[in-house]
């Protein structure tokens, strides 16, 4: 009996079946864009393995990749995993100390490096002596190139094979709850998670779509690596393309007229923002409401979006406020809100045609088994389970049940027909002085559902009520000095919080709504590289500030 087919068996039957076909397509700048077949990807990969190999690395040695999405960072990863190696990625936007930290604990033997905004700065992190490679697009250096070392090697002949319990990448968390986390993925476990992602997109789609997307979600994040680059790999067909900058993203989806796209919250409500800037929300709402030319404005609106071709989109990472959802909905987009972790490979649950109730983040993938505690907590058994976590077996035995199910922290309920709703993180519930719990995420996307709102976080530990801080949309921002925006501002805040209240529990109820001072960033390291909030650096930041806002008589108050 022949075993399981792995993701390197699939990569060589494309390698055979679909040599001519192109599969990446990368933007080099200036309007200049090069196509890869899956001949020429292999090639090069296969040339970079036998370079690899020859640094005589023992088995299963981490190798570094610290880039944007392009497409020598997928080249450099079929070249780690056929020269016996593991992949360990960063995310392009850390710091010098988080690029220290993973590469130190993961005992990188070497760095590819690859397209940086602020590889200045992230230099410092690279520990002395470390070898590195410069991937094409990489910022100046004197490192040795990839095209230097490719022109020069002999490819890697036949098919190297990995065991399917060989760890092919490690996934290091974002952090937005500490330091990160290495979580360890294996050949088998992505293969199977991968087949199902495939599976499910197939099935949505009607069978074998022609499949094209946008690589621009971080690489060196589960849900890009499993959905896009993983599920490529498996399905072969189709093509994969990617962005060039935040300032041509809408060029790089109009030349890409993705059929697959998937996106996290803060993007989705970007998009509707643009859209709303052009057309107030209520015109735009009583224009679909017309029949035929309600078409026509679903067919345009899309288009300018670049996506009028998406048969499947989806969003992850964070909650989607289900005004959000719908609005899409309206629009003729029909987008899944999904439910998976670093852990799990990212394959746990998502709504589908069939089951999308609004609020709620779908069923079980095939193969993947749930169960909640009795206090709520979500356990998840899937094919794409972690085999653990690097180098902390103590964690290991934190997270996992006697039966194999990893305690995910989050907190749920589900419909009868098996449709699961999130209620919020263990760890982030907290206590006001009234002495219960507070789950801040559904507040949030109560919050967020405004269209004058960004981003929101609910806190208050040991606080008589709750408040929450809020991050105006974007386009509002430079406009707030202006006395009559601002009142607007204000009595939009203020409908808000009659929202929220009226909603609540009375426990859970807010005393007021913060307006923050500025944006939380990547940068100024109150967002994770995925764009969720980091909790403890806001309530850290913000703590001497407090006392003064609850003092305050006003509902709304400018920080």
């Amino acid at each position: 009996m022949s075993q399981p087919k792995l993701l390197l068996d699939y990569i060589y039957e494309h390698e055979t079946n679909r040599a001519n076909d192109i599969y990446l397509t990368q933007p080099m700048g200036g309007g200049e864009v090069v196509d890869f077949t899956w001949a020429q990807m292999m090639d090069q990969s296969r040339r970079m393995a036998t370079y690899l190999k020859a640094q005589g690395f023992e088995s299963g040695s981490r190798i570094g990749i610290l880039s944007k999405n392009i497409a020598h960072f997928m080249m450099a990863e079929l070249a780690i995993w056929m020269a016996g190696y593991t992949t360990v990625a960063i995310f392009p936007t850390e710091g010098a100390d988080t690029v220290n930290y993973v590469l130190t604990h993961s005992e990188a033997s070497l760095l590819f490096v690859g397209k940086l905004d602020s590889f200045d700065q992230q230099m410092a992190g690279i520990p002395a002596g470390l070898p590195c490679i410069a991937l094409p697009l990489s910022p100046k250096n004197s490192y040795r190139t990839w095209d230097d070392i490719t022109t020069k090697a002999e490819a890697i002949a036949g098919k190297p094979a990995r065991a399917g319990d060989d760890v092919c990448f490690i996934m290091y968390t974002s952090g937005s709850t500490g330091t990160p986390k290495g979580v360890m993925h294996t050949f088998e476990g992505a293969t199977r998670a991968s087949e199902g992602i495939v599976d499910f997109q197939d099935k949505e789609n009607g069978g074998s779509f022609t499949y094209r997307a946008l690589s621009y979600l971080p690489l060196a994040h589960i849900f890009e690596r499993a959905w896009i680059e993983c599920a490529g790999f498996v399905m072969g067909r189709g093509r994969i393309f990617f962005a060039e900058a935040l300032d041509t993203f809408v060029q790089d989806l109009q030349r890409a007229r993705p059929t697959v796209f998937i996106s996290v919250p803060r993007l989705w409500l970007k998009f509707q923002q643009g859209v709303s800037n052009k057309m107030p929300p209520k015109k735009l709402k009583s224009l679909l409401r017309i029949p035929i030319l309600g078409n026509i404005v679903r067919k345009k609106v899309l288009t300018q979006l670049g996506l009028n071709e998406v048969k499947l989109a989806g969003c992850g990472s964070a909650p989607l406020p289900p005004a959000l959802l719908q609005w899409y909905r309206d629009l003729g987009l029909h987008l899944s809100e999904g439910y998976g972790m670093t852990e799990d490979f990212a394959y746990s649950h998502s709504t589908n045609k069939k089951q999308q109730a609004l609020g709620y983040v779908g069923v079980t993938y095939p193969g993947v088994q749930r169960r909640l505690e009795q206090d709520g907590e979500i356990l998840i058994k899937s094919p794409g389970t972690m085999k653990g976590y690097y180098k902390q077996p103590d964690l290991d035995a934190e997270v996992f049940t006697v039966d194999g199910f990893f305690r995910t922290g989050d907190l749920g309920e589900a419909l009868p027909d098996g449709q699961l709703k999130l209620t919020g993180r263990k760890k982030e519930l907290f206590k006001t002085a009234k002495g219960k719990y507070v789950a801040p995420a559904p507040i949030e996307n109560i919050i967020n559902e405004s269209p004058m709102v960004e981003l929101s976080m609910v806190s208050g530990v040991g606080q008589s009520s709750a408040y929450a801080i809020v991050v105006p949309a974007e386009g509002l921002r430079p406009k707030l000095g202006d006395a009559a925006v601002r009142a607007e501002f204000e009595a939009e805040m203020i409908s808000v919080l009659k929202r929220v209240n009226d909603t609540v529990a009375d426990y859970e109820q807010l005393r007021m709504i913060v307006v923050a001072k500025e944006p939380w960033s990547i940068e100024n390291g109150q967002l994770t590289p995925t764009l969720k909030i980091k909790r403890n650096k806001i309530e850290s930041a913000v703590e001497p500030n407090i006392e003064k806002w609850y003092a305050s008589k006003g509902s709304v108050v400018w920080s």
